[in-house]
């Protein structure tokens, strides 16, 4: 059985080689290397004196190469020729794969081209009358054709690894004709529309229904981006993603059912149950390689062989990439796996290490130490691979997951069997799903107080991303326990790496702190993509000048709480707003929702968007003071001061906007939001505005702003332009040969990420 193990690791470790390095003609050099030293191995005895060595030294070479040649060639025939097709306006035939989803333009659908072995694409769709799309219809169109696998000028494996490799736009409807709906082909995907359904129709509380729609069927779009960012920081999100987990709570129900002693109906009824499973939430890598791995375990006992976990989990890798290569590169996938690989070699060790420690004499307290123990190894256990991932594509590491999970998990656990039951029984009678409906709600209920009280928790979570010491203590960490492993079996030495990652965490968080409330002034340009987003920290105070974005996978609001997280922070001095459109704004209901704020400012001018009332309606339920500015006035921040100056210009919502100047001593930092050169000539004739150290470039380098009288006013040491990707040219090099002109030293977020000032004390 470990045969196939090293066969099915090889071979996925190859696959996943060839999604981090560029294709080309090496797999094919690479392959036919490693078979040579492979077939080598096999056939001249005198390398290895050890037979067994030499067997699976030549397996997992072999196993490489095959590995390189299969991906490269499954490359070839299947994306290539799709991606060949992209960056122009193209038909398409395809058959609908799942139900329509609402989005902000109108609606998309994941579609099965054909004619393309099997690639999917996904359809966007501006006709209303497309939401009655259903699964099994054909749909025949021109669209343009967009390589999935680059977004944004983003590298993305989002789509891929789902086996998506082309986005298509179409700005007209396509004809759509029956095709095969109603076939038995679709019956997992119209139950789980049927279990949406009646989700929503038991559960009237919107927050419950979709807590419930995302832990039985991974469906989150029923979950706020607050609640979702409270979950990551919680370190519970993976209850939402369909994985082994649910497929264990889906067994554990059906155990319960059938009774545990009747093995081989459960095995036959389980496997039956996990594959509908499987196909019914959509295929996700995670929960394949659950169903896979549960089918083995199944299937173990009557063929009377001894389960081996690893072999499971490794069948389960090599099943899922030989149907697609591009999986390897999934984060979902990659998180399932570390997490499932720490659940098979490392929980079994801490628990024996616990055990051996605390061991009760009453029955009861066994049984309760039993319990806790055993959660907190599997969380610990499932946390050693999956935490340098997270902390990598996430910037995230919670540090309350532990503590959190002794509760949460036991609590989803029983909400999905409870919550499965009361959709099953409101297929029957639907009053009496919602009487058992009643259990789901409250564990819910408690879940999300879980959750709530785990985020009050002073550094709850860690940002690897905004505090690179982090990074460093991460290394230190792993080292410490890795050498632990290594040496002589003394137990005080797991207490003394655990006293020493401690105080070493301690010192990296202060270090950071001391980063940035050391000097009199700290200003952060956050990185927000195109959009807008600026921290001022002086004293105990701290001002947030804008929070938004107009980019796709830039979440503001989350890039200003792990500023503030990094230094320990949840209150906001003030929120101070330039205008009200949504790339300088569109992060702050959440920063009012998460955050304490004293105060917020705001531009008296009219507004098209409701940006401005749901403001106002949110700092009034939180507490906060709003205040409109009219005239010149101070923001209080700590040693150093803030100056907001109210409209100058007229018209356009961007030349309305306020203006912000920051002093510390003799440092001067201006921030024009949006304004056109007219309007900043204005501001610089109306109002007494000093040469500046440090300018935040107006309109993300446009060429209508910045302008050469208004630059030579203010001569600006240093430029920052607040930009990502986006299709007006910003910065524009009108805008940049000015900023030049002036002597001014300009930096980039899109090229340098989030760029910090500090002024020191004099």
């Amino acid at each position: 059985m470990r045969s196939l193990a090293a066969i099915a690791f090889s071979f996925s470790a190859a696959i996943l080689l060839l999604c981090l390095l560029p294709m080309g003609s090496w797999p094919f050099w690479a392959a036919a290397g490693l078979a040579v030293i492979g077939i080598c191995i096999l056939l001249l005895p005198s390398l290895c004196s050890c037979k067994r060595f030499r067997f699976y030294l030549a397996l997992i070479t072999l196993s490489m190469a095959f590995g390189l040649l299969y991906g490269r060639g499954w490359s070839a025939l299947v994306s290539d020729p799709v991606r060949e097709k992209c960056g122009e306006t193209r038909l398409f035939s395809a058959t609908v794969c799942d139900w329509p989803e609402a989005t902000d333009s109108g609606w998309r659908v994941t579609v099965r081209l054909r004619d393309a072995r099997g690639a999917k694409a996904i359809c966007y769709l501006n006709d209303e009358n497309m939401a009655a799309l259903e699964p099994g219809q054909e749909l025949l169109g021109s669209a343009y054709w967009q390589d999935a696998s680059v977004v944004d000028s983003s590298d993305l494996s989002t789509f891929t690894s789902r086996g998506v490799f082309v986005l298509l736009y179409c700005r007209e409807s396509p004809t759509v004709t029956q095709g095969q709906v109603g076939s038995v082909l679709y019956l997992p995907q119209r139950l789980e529309k049927a279990f949406r359904e009646n989700i929503a129709r038991i559960w009237n509380d919107g927050v419950v229904s979709g807590l419930l729609q995302a832990e039985l069927l991974g469906e989150r779009s029923g979950i706020s981006g607050e609640m979702s960012s409270k979950f990551s920081e919680a370190g519970v999100s993976h209850l939402f993603a369909v994985s082994g987990l649910h497929c264990a709570f889906l067994l554990t129900l059906l155990s319960l059912l059938i009774g545990p002693q009747r093995r081989r109906l459960l095995a036959i009824a389980g496997t039956a149950v996990l594959v509908f499973y499987t196909f019914m939430v959509g295929l996700a890598p995670s929960v394949v390689r659950a169903c896979i791995m549960q089918f083995f375990l199944l299937l173990a006992p009557l063929c009377r062989r001894d389960a081996d976990p690893l072999t499971s989990l490794s069948a389960a890798l090599l099943v899922i990439l030989l149907f697609n290569p591009y999986a390897a590169a999934g984060v979902s996938l990659q998180l399932s796996f570390a997490s499932m690989l720490g659940l098979i070699l490392v929980t079994p060790r801490i628990y024996g290490f616990f055990r051996q420690k605390i061991l009760p004499e009453t029955k009861f307290m066994r049984v309760i130490s039993t319990f806790l123990l055993s959660s907190l190894s599997a969380t610990l256990g499932a946390m050693v691979f999956t935490v340098p991932l997270t902390a990598y594509y996430f910037g995230i590491f919670s540090t309350v997951a532990p503590l959190a999970g002794l509760v949460c998990i036991p609590l989803a656990s029983g909400n999905f069997m409870v919550g499965f039951l009361s959709v099953l029984l409101g297929f029957v009678f639907l009053p009496a799903a919602r009487i058992l409906g009643y259990i789901s709600w409250a564990f819910s209920k408690i879940f999300l107080l879980v959750v709530e009280l785990a985020n009050s928790i002073p550094y709850h979570a860690l940002y690897t991303d905004t505090n690179p010491f982090l990074i460093w203590w991460l290394v230190f960490t792993y080292a410490l326990f890795i050498l632990c492993v290594l040496t002589h079996d003394r137990t005080r030495k797991y207490a003394v790496a655990a006293v020493l990652s401690f105080l070493a965490l301690v010192l990296c968080v202060n270090l950071r702190t001391a980063e940035y409330r050391g000097g009199e002034l700290t200003a952060v340009a956050i990185d927000v993509g195109q959009g807008a987003s600026t921290l001022l920290l002086s004293g105990e105070d701290a001002v947030l000048v804008d929070c938004g974005s107009s980019n796709r996978y830039k979440h503001p609001a989350q890039q200003v709480l792990s500023q503030l997280g990094s230094i320990g922070t949840d209150r906001l001095s003030a929120v101070a707003v330039t205008h009200y459109h949504a790339d300088h704004t569109n992060g702050l209901p959440e920063i009012l929702k998460r955050v304490e704020v004293d105060r917020l400012y705001l531009p008296e001018i009219e507004d098209e968007y409701g940006v401005r009332d749901n403001l106002v309606s949110l700092a009034e339920e939180r507490g906060t003071k709003v205040i409109f500015v009219t005239k010149q006035q101070t923001i209080p921040l700590g040693q150093s001061s803030l100056t907001v100056f109210p409209p100058v210009g007229k018209g356009d919502p961007n030349e309305q906007g306020l203006t912000y100047l920051c002093s510390s001593g003799s440092f001067d930092l201006l921030i024009t939001g949006d304004m056109s050169g007219q309007t900043e000539a204005d501001l610089v004739k109306r109002y007494s505005i000093p040469d500046v150290e440090v300018l935040l470039v107006g309109h993300h380098g446009s060429k209508y702003s910045s302008q050469s009288e208004f630059l030579s006013a203010i001569s600006p040491e240093a430029a920052i332009i607040s930009v990502g990707d986006n299709s007006y040219g910003h910065p524009t090099d009108a805008a940049i040969s000015r900023l030049k002109a002036v002597g001014a030293e300009i930096y980039r977020t899109d090229d340098q990420g989030c760029i910090t000032v500090t002024v020191h004390k004099h």
